[in-house]
């Protein structure tokens, strides 16, 4: 498990930059791209969301789909088309996704799926996808692991 410690929001756009260069889109496999995002309330998530879109060339404001739970961000970079993001934090389960159209999402290869609060859907995620986890340390320490 790769850790780091993020003190600011420029350490957290420097993890963000290095795990996407290491992330390898799942083409060949005919299905999405899934990031899982695990921790607390507070503990960086989101932030993480955002830098990886600032990154990807995503404009204007990226906030929690909180009560959307799904939004879509059109790319224009090489691996991905769309970079979707979820917040399954008010989901019940696996099921609930499925029913916004998951099967579809993660159908498409040209996607790049960043779930917060992944550990409310784990029950339809694959056991392959990346896990990213995110604990609150203090009010600007943030701890970050890779699985």
């Amino acid at each position: 498990m790769k850790e780091t410690i993020s003190k600011s929001i420029d350490d957290t756009a420097q993890f963000a930059q290095e795990f996407l260069v290491g992330l390898s889109p799942r083409l060949s496999l005919g299905q999405a791209t899934v990031v899982g995002l695990y921790g607390d309330l507070g503990s960086g998530k989101t932030s993480f969301v955002q830098q990886v879109a600032k990154i990807l060339g995503v404009h204007g404001s990226v906030q929690s789909p909180t009560f959307v739970i799904i939004k879509n961000y059109k790319l224009k970079i090489k691996n991905f088309d769309t970079l979707v993001h979820i917040d399954a934090y008010r989901l019940d389960n696996g099921e609930d996704l499925k029913k916004l159209g998951w099967d579809a999402l993660v159908g498409d290869s040209k996607n790049l799926i960043l779930i917060e609060w992944a550990d409310r859907v784990s029950d339809i995620l694959l056991p392959a996808h990346a896990k990213l986890y995110f604990e609150f340390v203090d009010d600007t320490t943030r701890k970050i692991a890779l699985e």
